[in-house]
């Protein structure tokens, strides 16, 4: 119902940008006294929908007054006669020109928007979390942008970098090696592959973390020692950079 929100509108007029919102079916419009509001007839457009057949819908044109820059429009895949509210919507835009019959295609958008965004929230974590103050939200997305960087870059290595095939693979053949030899080793080069395997190479300084504490509490100089001696070899771990790429010749994972 971002119609009902005065700051999202706000936002998008002092941009200038085109939007087509949703509205609720009570939503309220000043008017001049003596004007009335007009429904204007139905028309008919078929709607295109993914894997299923085309979808007969109506639409028209709600007047408030006078037409104004702000149109309102109702859209209903039921009767026309007295359209169901379950099955009848109500939308707000800027758009200007003839776009009856384009703005009810234009709005079922919406959905495969908000699908994508969810996909992209899940993604990056952003549903992990509810932040109500825009600090809090900024410095968030700082911190997840900032991750969603380091394991691009090294996705990007991974992709170049030679990966073990057939009997001849040896040592030397790849910098993956003995690292790829972890039994959830992903030897993938999409960009999961590679958050999979950073997840894992950090997996001992987390350890590090949790334990720590304990540790000083009931030391134990062998666990102790063997754990620095297998973070020290994670922070060994280099990749080849990808052909043609400038600057430092390794691409390094480093964890404070």
């Amino acid at each position: 119902m971002y119609g009902e929100s005065g700051d999202v509108i706000g936002i998008l007029r002092q941009f200038q940008l085109p939007y087509i919102v949703a509205i609720r079916s009570n939503h309220g419009v000043l008017m001049p006294k003596g004007q009335r509001v007009r429904y204007n007839r139905w028309h008919a457009y078929d709607q295109p929908l993914a894997e299923h057949p085309t979808q007969r819908r109506y639409i028209r044109e709600i007047i408030f007054g006078q037409r104004r820059p702000i149109r309102y429009y109702q859209i209903t895949k039921g009767s026309t006669d007295n359209p169901d509210r379950a099955d009848s919507w109500f939308i707000m835009t800027n758009l200007a020109g003839d776009v009856l019959l384009s703005v009810g295609r234009q709005y079922t958008l919406r959905t495969w928007i908000e699908y994508g965004f969810k996909q992209v929230k899940n993604e990056l974590g952003w549903h992990d979390y509810r932040l109500t103050e825009y600090s809090s939200i900024e410095r968030w997305w700082e911190l997840v942008f900032s991750a969603y960087l380091l394991v691009s870059r090294h996705a990007d290595a991974f992709q170049h970098s030679p990966q073990l095939k057939g009997e001849n693979a040896t040592v030397s053949s790849s910098p993956l090696l003995p690292f790829n030899q972890h039994p959830f080793w992903e030897l993938g080069m999409t960009w999961k592959s590679a958050l999979n395997n950073l997840r894992l190479l950090r997996q001992p300084h987390c350890c590090w973390g949790w334990l720590e504490p304990w540790l000083q509490v009931f030391p134990i100089p062998e666990l102790i020692y063997g754990l620095e001696q297998l973070m020290n070899w994670m922070d060994t771990f280099r990749l080849l950079p990808r052909p043609g790429l400038k600057g430092p010749n390794v691409l390094a994972l480093k964890v404070a």
